[in-house]
């Protein structure tokens, strides 16, 4: 049972000439701390329920889900004097202000759990994804001045934010390891390209915060090389995976190429359907040079299927289909949903409250083949093993099962890293 019953008056004046502060004093300093919001089911009901706060305005029971969710009464009893920061949470603030909390752009931001795997402790949700890693800040930022929660792994977070990771433009970014040069340790790539520096953020921003990376040192930073000054070695990997047919055009060899599927300063002002993969020599000339790039699938007509409105839960303001991340979406989804809350989820999308994961877009099968060597596919001891789609639980996209089973993770190794390797799953 919940304390109701509360004595401030006699009790709060007392503490407050204990203090020796005035009142005005206590205000002042009551400035500098973020009380939150109301949105406890135990606000204004006079007393504390933030287990940031210790005192005797306190309630009797205190809950890591209330942190920064009971500001009226705190604010009160803290100018009043009966409550004050808790001993940890006064080391914590102070310790914070090194710590990059990020924002609050993860679907799970603002529950009173921190969602960032960086943390560990008692107000920690019971499941972490490496996604909500910088997502999570309201809640993370409280738990740890509230001291229910301790920084975990060996990066030094202060850093994170004086780093510019750069874009995710190499064709390496988002495999899981890290392949920018100005980084060290035992999350990086094992073959290194300059044409990377600054261009694969996502998995060095995840490899430094887990700590498996480091900076180089300050000499092993140099600022990102421009486009064209990518080394001919590595122009000539990506090249090798490029169909770019045969000769048979009527342009063929004349210096520029002449196949739709490419644009830039070395494609011709005019291409015709008839001539894709017909000039291939002029095309793959063009590409080593740098005048020549692939367009992407939306250049070409590809187009993202958001599907109908057949969800029960549709036009509800909310994005139900797991294809889709952000704050706008969902907190409990559903397979059903898939393809079937189209009206929500493309006005979300428009309004940059969700985006959709990456691997469900149209051009990431672009970047294929994704490189496998970094993960661990299993056996083939699932019953629904070689039935060309994969069923281990620890992956997404367009290439997994519908229904997925625990007791597949890590037995249906062949489908999906094939299906892994052509751009259809991810890991998630």
């Amino acid at each position: 049972m919940r304390a109701i019953d509360k004595r401030l008056g006699a009790v709060g004046l007392a503490l407050l000439l204990m203090a020796g502060l005035s009142a005005p004093a206590l205000a002042q300093a009551s400035t500098e701390i973020d009380f939150g919001d109301d949105s406890s089911e135990w606000a204004n009901d006079g007393e504390c329920d933030d287990p940031r706060f210790a005192g005797s305005a306190m309630a009797s029971e205190l809950l890591d889900t209330d942190i920064g969710r009971d500001a009226t009464d705190c604010r009160a009893a803290f100018e009043a004097g009966s409550i004050s920061l808790a001993e940890s949470t006064t080391a914590a603030t102070t310790a914070n202000d090194d710590i990059d909390f990020g924002d609050d752009s993860s679907e799970w931001a603002k529950d009173g759990e921190c969602d960032d795997p960086r943390f560990a402790g008692s107000a920690m949700a019971s499941e972490l994804l490496d996604a909500d890693i910088g997502r999570d800040a309201t809640d993370c930022r409280a738990a740890f001045e509230a001291g229910t929660i301790t920084l975990v792994g060996d990066s030094d977070p202060a850093m994170i934010g004086d780093i510019d990771f750069g874009d995710d433009s190499s064709e390496w970014a988002k495999d899981l390891e890290c392949d920018d040069p100005r980084f060290v340790g035992s999350g990086m790539a094992s073959q290194l390209e300059d044409i990377n520096i600054m261009h694969d953020a996502s998995d060095c921003r995840q490899a430094f915060e887990d700590g498996t990376i480091t900076l180089a040192g300050d000499d092993a930073a140099p600022a990102a090389p421009a486009a064209n000054t990518a080394s001919a070695g590595m122009l000539e990997q990506i090249a090798a995976r490029i169909d770019f047919g045969d000769d048979s055009s009527t342009w063929a060899n004349d210096g520029e190429c002449d196949d739709p599927d490419f644009t830039g300063p070395g494609v011709a002002g005019e291409t015709l359907d008839a001539d894709r993969l017909h000039d291939a020599s002029d095309c793959r000339a063009a590409f080593l040079a740098g005048t020549a790039f692939l367009k992407s699938v939306n250049d070409l007509g590809g187009f993202f299927n958001y599907g109908s409105d057949s969800s029960e839960w549709a036009n509800d303001g909310q994005c139900d289909d797991w294809r889709f991340t952000g704050p706008g979406m969902a907190k409990k989804l559903e397979g059903g949903d898939v393809m079937a809350d189209a009206s929500d989820c493309r006005a979300l999308e428009a309004s940059g409250e969700i985006s959709i994961k990456p691997v469900f877009t149209a051009d990431y099968a672009l970047g294929a083949p994704y490189d496998s060597s970094g993960v661990y596919f299993g056996d083939n001891s699932s019953s629904y093993a070689d039935d060309n789609i994969c069923d281990d639980p620890r992956f997404e996209g367009p290439g997994v099962a519908t229904t997925l089973l625990d007791s597949d993770l890590e037995h249906d190794a062949a489908d999906c890293k094939t299906l892994f390797e052509a751009g259809q799953i991810t890991l998630r």
